[in-house]
């Protein structure tokens, strides 16, 4: 069982930026699709970037030019630098395998307010 484990989330301003890490316990991380995932209230689970194992990225058009994936296979970890950030941004947001087959971890909230 991987456990996932989401941070840095916060509130902030429209036009803000926030960077989350999710650290991974899978053995051989390196060789995992890492995905981030959000979901807003009243809304299903969506699907935002996606890092492969050999780091090409691909974006949900909502966030192309705004958000960027990366990832630490060293630690472990994935990240999202979130930049402009704006109010239908606000979710739950969380990695997972992509596909997304592991079990959820808690997630982490971002709220962009004024």
């Amino acid at each position: 069982q991987v456990r996932l484990v989401e941070s840095g989330g916060g509130l902030v301003q429209p036009g803000g930026s926030l960077r989350l890490s999710c650290s991974a316990s899978a053995t051989i991380f390196s060789f995992y699709a890492m995905g981030w995932y959000r979901q807003a209230p009243g809304k299903q689970r969506e699907w935002v970037a996606t890092i492969t194992s050999d780091r090409t990225t691909t974006y949900a058009d909502s966030v192309k030019g705004r958000f960027t994936i990366s990832r630490d296979n060293a630690k472990n970890t994935v990240y999202l630098q979130m930049n402009s950030l704006k109010p239908e941004d606000t979710a739950v947001y969380y990695c997972n395998h992509n596909p997304p087959n592991w079990g959820w971890g808690q997630g982490t909230q971002v709220t962009v307010s004024s």
